[in-house]
């Protein structure tokens, strides 16, 4: 990347900038009352509006969104690194609330809608990993000029992604503790801790649709990351040798192990640009960097269903 410090433009005053979290006073619209607009404007864009804003800008609070980048250093590459890491949080955000709605379904034996959710949420984490495209562009020299900046910030502190890996049944007190300070996020994090996983619930609505499923897998602590169940393996290779492809449980154990190996490239690219990147050097937030990341790529959700593959 270029050796000159970079012109960020300013595009926002932020003077005018309402900062409330709330959402925005907005007005509704028909079929019939856009019908009528188009006979006003001609069918050109509408270009005037009362107030201060204009609604675009209300709907997703834009001028906020776009007054949060800040980056802390001369270095050229921050502001890309700034602005991705802001796009994933929002990227895990939607998919963190594809996956509870696809748990909430199951838990009412809505496996139709639960499969629909989880189409959505493979496509959230291909979107994530791609995002690896613009990081990757960020070169070792351009990193090095920013990286002092981050202080012991690591992306294993965000707890979006805490929550998502939380809901698929990575469970993990120790991480989850480094929230524990933070009041306005922590009792979330809690909850997310001690409740039952997608995973949970995807092997509760196989005990009710008659699998023989240990007690232990179904009523244990929440809190612990999922273990590899022979009851759980049993259950899945009889679905999968008596059942067909369009059988939906059938299909629900699919959706499951193409959004697993989706995280898995996640994992995968993540690792091997951050050995690209920094090498073998300790993270910025405590860990061995590389080396723990590497350990996570051979992390699956669902073991069962890739056990029976062998």
């Amino acid at each position: 990347m270029p050796s000159y410090k970079p012109h960020i433009p300013r595009i926002v005053d932020p003077d005018g900038v309402d900062t409330s979290i709330e959402p925005r006073a907005m007005g509704l619209t028909t079929d019939e009352t856009r019908a009528a607009m188009v006979k006003q404007t001609g069918g050109d864009p509408m270009v005037d509006f009362e107030g201060t804003s204009n609604p675009y800008i209300d709907y997703q609070s834009i001028d906020l969104l776009l007054s949060l980048q800040h980056p802390r250093s001369p270095g050229y590459d921050e502001m890309s690194f700034f602005v991705m890491g802001q796009v994933k949080e929002l990227l895990f955000r939607g998919l963190h609330f594809e996956l509870v709605n696809a748990q909430m379904q199951i838990r009412q034996d809505e496996v139709g809608n639960a499969l629909q959710i989880l189409h959505r949420a493979d496509a959230f984490v291909g979107y994530i990993a791609d995002s690896w495209d613009v990081l990757t562009t960020i070169t070792s020299e351009g990193f090095n000029e920013f990286r002092d900046h981050l202080s012991t910030a690591s992306g294993q502190l965000s707890f979006m992604y805490r929550h998502v890996e939380f809901v698929l049944g990575n469970k993990s007190r120790g991480l989850a503790d480094a929230h524990r300070n933070v009041p306005h996020v922590w009792p979330a994090i809690l909850e997310a801790l001690e409740s039952p996983s997608l995973y949970d619930d995807v092997i509760a609505l196989l005990a009710r649709r008659g699998m023989a499923i240990d007690d232990e897998a179904l009523d244990r602590d929440w809190s612990e990351p999922y273990a590899p169940n022979p009851s759980v393996e049993a259950a899945w290779r009889e679905i999968y040798e008596t059942t067909t492809a369009n059988d939906e449980i059938h299909r629900l154990g699919e959706a499951l192990v193409s959004l697993d190996q989706q995280f898995s490239i996640y994992r995968w690219r993540h690792f091997t640009s951050v050995e690209r990147i920094i090498g073998y050097k300790p993270g910025t937030g405590g860990s061995s960097g590389v080396g723990w990341l590497e350990h996570v790529t051979k992390h699956h959700f669902f073991p069962e269903l890739w056990a029976i593959a062998n």
